[in-house]
């Protein structure tokens, strides 16, 4: 392989796909579930959206009730003041998660809806007890002690969530990765003979995330990161091809690829040859449907 680097910066690669557990979301079944938390910055957007327009609406009532002003005396405007802000505040919010299932206006916005620590839909005490809590974490403090309670939250829970046992889960899924680059076709041959099984899961990931976002590195870092790579997969791969870094990248990943998913195919082959006996009843058995 050429353009070998005797020292360059290590491609650090996505992550390992392991969860911590305090990151992980478990049914009441103990079965882990794949599903993201959304993060800080998105809940501190959805959180503002929601409460500007909380403060919208209640000065806009305010401003229809001085309107009103001159039939209702000082006690009665102040009782209708305090009513108006603990319905836009507290009844509103409650009314509109619960019928939603968690949603809002401001987590529409971000694509994530509310849910229970189990994963399952929010139900109206839930959203009872949050929209309790964030009249004061939220509204009367202006965020202040939601961004507090975030930021020391591993899934950014503000007070509310922590007492109704909720998190905001994101709903929208990212775009569909593009499909990875071919074989080469000057290593079709090598490919017949090679041998990239022993190679190591992580590095399996990293190079595929190299080649994932290598459009998107300068020229140089990108021969940096393909020949650092290259020199600590070359171990792993007999025999080594007549080729550049990157291009042996691509076949190994190519071919790992193409070799599992022909593995799972004869898999899936051989699980339908043996179906028939594994789900037919012996002889003389009644069916019961």
């Amino acid at each position: 392989m050429s353009g070998q680097v005797a020292s360059s910066p290590r491609y650090a690669g996505p992550a390992t796909g392991e969860y911590a557990d305090d990151e992980r979301q478990f049914t009441g079944e103990a079965v882990a579930v794949d599903a993201r938390a959304a993060t800080f910055v998105l809940r501190g957007a959805g959180l503002a959206i929601d409460a500007l327009s909380g403060y919208a609406v209640v000065l806009l009532l305010f401003w229809a009730l001085s309107g009103a002003g001159k039939v209702l005396d000082a006690a009665a405007t102040a009782a209708i003041q305090v009513a108006i802000v603990a319905f836009v505040f507290v009844v509103v919010p409650t009314a509109v998660e619960g019928l939603t299932h968690g949603r809002s206006l401001g987590k529409l916005a971000i694509g994530a809806r509310i849910v229970r620590d189990d994963g399952a839909s929010e139900q109206l005490r839930h959203a009872f007890v949050r929209s309790l809590a964030g009249s004061i974490e939220i509204y009367l403090t202006l965020g202040g002690i939601a961004a507090i309670a975030g930021l020391l939250s591993p899934r950014s829970k503000r007070i509310g969530d922590l007492l109704a046992g909720t998190y905001s889960q994101l709903q929208r899924m990212p775009a569909a990765p593009p499909p990875p680059p071919p074989l080469p076709a000057h290593l079709a041959g090598w490919a017949t003979v090679a041998d990239v099984a022993a190679l190591p899961p992580r590095l399996a990931r990293r190079i595929a995330e190299f080649l994932r976002h290598a459009g998107t590195l300068t020229p140089d870092a990108r021969t940096r990161v393909a020949t650092e790579l290259a020199r600590e997969a070359a171990p792993f791969v007999s025999p080594l091809p007549n080729t550049d870094a990157e291009s042996f990248l691509v076949a190994v990943a190519a071919l790992r690829r193409d070799r599992e998913y022909a593995a799972l195919m004869g898999d899936r082959a051989r699980l339908e040859r043996v179906e028939p006996a594994l789900t037919a009843l012996p002889p003389g058995f009644p069916r019961r449907d």
